[in-house]
Parts: structure tokens; sequence; C-alpha cells
């Protein structure tokens, strides 16, 4: 076999590391093998292997094929003893048995054979006490760049420990469901036990991404560690603040602040040190990206470095258009985040002063901004609500409710009270103030009402991270039990209470009555798995 490397090898534990335990997976008599090749050596063999395109800015262009955005329904774990017990098993977790993946195991390593490789050796974690060494074992140079974009890269440091855990990703093995026992050709399966993270039959390079985040949310947990799916940025006092929210909620915008650096735009860990990104790239939705309201995100794709995905471009003049969705709605930019001004170079903070949950409420019930009790914080993390509108997918036409159960329910192994009960040990231990902010819909729903002013919940942001917001007094919502300030900064009173904003005021409170009941009658599925404090705050629908 020939191999091409271009890091310095090391002895582990007396050990040689070569080829370097490749054939410990089963990948024997591959062709060439390139390890951890830098980002212009691999937009090289890109260019050479015609995997993409060079945009006219420098940025590379890339299709993802059939596969546009992640296959949830082909996502498996292996049911196997050592963590069996751990895994909510269930919509979501779906379990895979452990004969039929390593029957597909060895037949997708023998796809290897006579086939280029590319590897590369990185973590995922910034704070090097929970630092996750991952291996990333891809068939396509430009899935390499990404996992090298997106993870943790030490370019300095020659003698890296062994791999935790390793993706294999070959796009173009595709299962057979009634052989192998998949959903379809796609999947992407997980065995704890063997460290091992098999995907296949899809180009959409955000399986690597989003199958390391579930590892972590997996393993931290059990080391006492919360694991995020939120934003995160720090003030020049060292406040941190978190942002959680579903797409279309705010959360990129709103915590991309001039005034604040950034930690990281979407998975975290909260130790007991504090705040660290687990992650060192970002993976951004550039669907009529507006250089205005996101200038250093399009500065990005602009950037030597930044892989853009399923972007329409002209083949002429390599010019592409943000706004052109006729690929796919999921258009997507991966870069450094040293592409971003402004930033934590090191990946960590200290604790968050400020929890900020986000919510894009259709129905226009939820109050714009209201303070929440540490009980009242864990149901609405467990909840994880927004809403759809009309237009944003196919089929929806009126609002419809949205509930994902940490605001990343495809993504937690563990029950949701798990994370729940971390997050609420960790506000308590740190004093932490929690908050819910509705971007969403005021004076009706979706239809009827406007949707939120930007201009305002900026200021609620701002009062909410300066600690005005903290002392001001507040009011019960009468249904949702939430405590609603009766006054903000530059915010006009009548908009911080909802029923106020409605001329049909009947109207509001049937459209809150059936939040309400939508809130419970989703919440049913955790309460064996929360206290009886937790459930006493769901909202009142009768």
């Amino acid at each position: 076999m020939t191999s091409i490397r271009r890091q310095k090898v090391t002895q582990h534990e007396g050990r040689k590391n070569t080829d370097y335990e490749l054939d410990n997976y089963g990948i024997v008599d591959a062709a060439s093998v390139y390890w951890n090749l830098n980002t212009p050596e691999l937009y090289e063999e890109i260019a050479r292997r015609e995997e993409g395109i060079l945009s006219k800015y420098g940025s590379l262009l890339v299709d993802t094929g059939e596969n546009t955005g992640r296959a949830a329904k082909d996502k498996f774990i292996v049911r196997e003893p050592s963590s069996e017990a751990q895994v909510w098993w269930g919509e979501v977790n779906k379990d895979f048995p452990q004969d039929k993946f390593n029957a597909l195991r060895d037949r997708m390593m023998a796809h290897a054979k006579e086939r280029d490789l590319f590897i590369q050796d990185t973590f995922v974690g910034a704070d090097p006490s929970y630092q996750l060494p991952v291996r990333v074992i891809t068939e396509l140079a430009w899935h390499s760049l990404f996992a090298r974009t997106m993870f943790i890269r030490k370019d300095e440091d020659t003698s890296l420990r062994q791999p935790e855990f390793t993706v294999i990703n070959f796009p173009s093995f595709r299962a057979d469901p009634e052989r192998d026992g998949t959903r379809s050709p796609t999947f992407i399966l997980m065995d704890f036990s063997q460290k091992l993270v098999l995907i296949g039959g899809t180009s959409y390079a955000g399986e690597t991404k989003k199958s390391v985040f579930t590892l972590m949310n997996y393993l931290l947990p059990q080391r006492g560690v919360m694991s995020m799916h939120c934003s995160a940025n720090v003030g020049d006092s060292g406040d941190v603040a978190i942002f959680f929210g579903l797409s279309g909620t705010g959360k990129t915008t709103l915590s991309a602040d001039p005034e604040r650096r950034l930690i990281g735009d979407d998975e975290h860990g909260w130790s007991d040190d504090g705040v660290f990104n687990f992650e060192g790239g970002c993976y951004a939705k550039v669907i009529k990206l507006n250089p205005e309201a996101e200038p250093d995100i399009y500065r990005t794709t602009r950037m030597f470095g930044t892989i853009l995905e399923n972007v329409v471009f002209d083949e002429e003049t390599r010019d592409f258009d943000l706004d052109d969705a006729a690929k796919t709605e999921n258009t997507r930019a991966s870069y450094p985040l040293e592409s971003i001004p402004n930033i934590v170079p090191e990946g960590y903070a200290g604790h968050p002063q400020n929890i900020i949950m986000l919510t894009a409420d259709a129905f226009g019930v939820l109050p714009p901004v209201s303070r929440l009790t540490p009980e009242q914080a864990m149901y609405h993390f467990i909840s994880g609500y927004t809403a759809k509108v009309a237009g944003t997918e196919k089929g929806v036409t009126e609002p419809q409710a949205t509930f994902s159960a940490c605001f990343g329910a495809p993504f937690m192994v563990l029950h949701p009270g798990v994370y729940a009960d971390l997050l609420a040990k960790k506000v308590q231990q740190h004093k932490a103030n929690c908050w819910l902010v509705n971007t969403g819909w005021s004076g009706g729903p979706y239809g009827t009402g406007q949707r939120m002013s930007i201009k305002h919940t900026r200021a609620m942001i701002r009062a909410i991270l300066e600690g005005s917001l903290a002392g001001v007094e507040t009011k019960p919502d009468p249904i949702f039990g939430l405590n609603i300030p009766v006054s903000c900064p530059e915010v006009p009173t009548e908009v911080l209470i909802p029923r106020n904003t409605w001329k049909d005021k009947d109207a509001y409170d049937e459209k809150a009555r059936d939040l309400a009941r939508r809130f419970n009658e989703n919440f049913k599925k955790f309460e064996s798995g929360v206290s009886e404090a937790v459930r006493a705050v769901a909202p009142k629908n009768n």
C-alpha cells in the first residue's frame, strides 16, 4: 500500500502507529492514504479529483448530490451492554443490532480496497480537560477538508494522542436494507462499545459534524459536563451568555454582537471551569444571506478555506448566487472560526451569567421577554419550543408548534431530564439568570399580527446582558406562569404583555390555551424523568 503522509509518526504505548492501525478497522490494501493534509494540499487534491470548483473569491464550491441535509430517519445506535442502560431509546435514538452492524462494517471496510483514503486526526472540545481525539476517515478529499475545518486542529502537535473515536464516511458505499437491516441505502450508525461511527450512502458532510456532537452528548454528561446545542459569547468584563434556539429563532443573529466576543456558534460544553466550544469551525446556513445583517458570515463566503455546499454558481465566471435556492434551501458554508473577527481564540470562557432561550412563537401569545425560575428553565429547556410558519416547509400552510427537546433532540442520546438536571444544578451553583425571549409574533398570530421588532428584541437582549432587566418588577402570565418585566429600556411598555397587543382579547385567550395544551401534550413523554417541581410549572390550559 502506498502511504502519503504530511505528519510525523510517533510511538504510542510501545506500538508503532503505522498506517496507523488502519488494519485495526479492517481496512487493508487501500490505494493511497493521505494523512492530515493541510488546507492548501486538500484544495489541490479536490481540484485534481474534480470534487469541487474554486469560486472567483477563493472559496470552494461543492455539491452533496441527492442528500442536501441530514438523513435523521437513517440514524441508529447499536444496542449493546455498555451503553444500553444509558441511551434514551425511542423515536430519536433507534436501536440497531450488533451483529448487523458488524456485518455491514466488514463489507464497508472491504469496500475501501484499492481506494484512496483521506484521514484527519482532530480534537473535539476546546477545554483540554475534556478534549476528545477523533479520527475521521473519508474517501472524498473535500470531506477531509470539512473535518479539518469543523473540528480542532493542532498542527504544531505532531504527537497527537491515539483517537478515542473514529468516524468512517464512505458516500459511495450504499447499504442493502434487506440484507443490512437499515431503513434505506443511507445510514448513520453509532457503536459506543467499538467507538466507531459508520456513515454511507450520503455526501452531506453535516452527518460527520452532528455524529460527533452526538458522541459528546453521550460522553460528557456522564462526566458531569453539560453538553449544549447553543451559541455563546462573552463581554469585556468576562460575563458569558449562552443562547439556545432552534432554526429561525435568531440564535446566530442575536449572539453575533460587535460589542462581545464569540466563543462559538453551535455546540458547547459547560464544565466546572466554564463554557467551552466543541468545534474549530462554523457551519452556517447561507440561503439569502444578507451582507448587512450578517456581514461577518457573508465575508467568509468569499474566503479561501471556506466550503460552500449546494450553492448555485456560474460555471464561467465562478461567481455564485446566495439567493438562489434551486438546489436546496439548506445551502451551507463551512469555515474556520478564525475567519470571524472578535472571537475568543482559545475557545473557552467562564460561567454564564445569563442563559437565553429563544423561541419564535407564530401564535403570538408568548411574551417577548420573561424571566424563568430554575424549574421553568428546566421545563422550557426540555420542551424546546418554536413554531414553523407557512412557506418554510412543503405542506406547511399555517403555524405549526414544533418541540425539540433540549433545543436539539436529534442529537441527545440520554433522557432529556439528564441534561435538564445538569442545567438546573449549574444554574443554581453559578447563580445564572434564565430568560425566555420570543422573537416571533405580537398582536396576533402569523398572518394577523406582526413579527417582533428586531430593534426591540436587541434592546431586550442588551438589557439582559447589561443586568438592568434583572432588577425590574415582574408580573406572572396567567396561563404560562412566566415572569414578565413590567418595563424594559427602549421597549414600549404595551409590547411586553402579549394580551395587551391583541385587539380581540377573547381570541388571544383561546389561542393561548391552545398553545398551552400543545405544551402539555408534548411534555407527557418526559414527565416520568423530571421532578414534581418541574411538572408543576406546566402552563394552565383550562
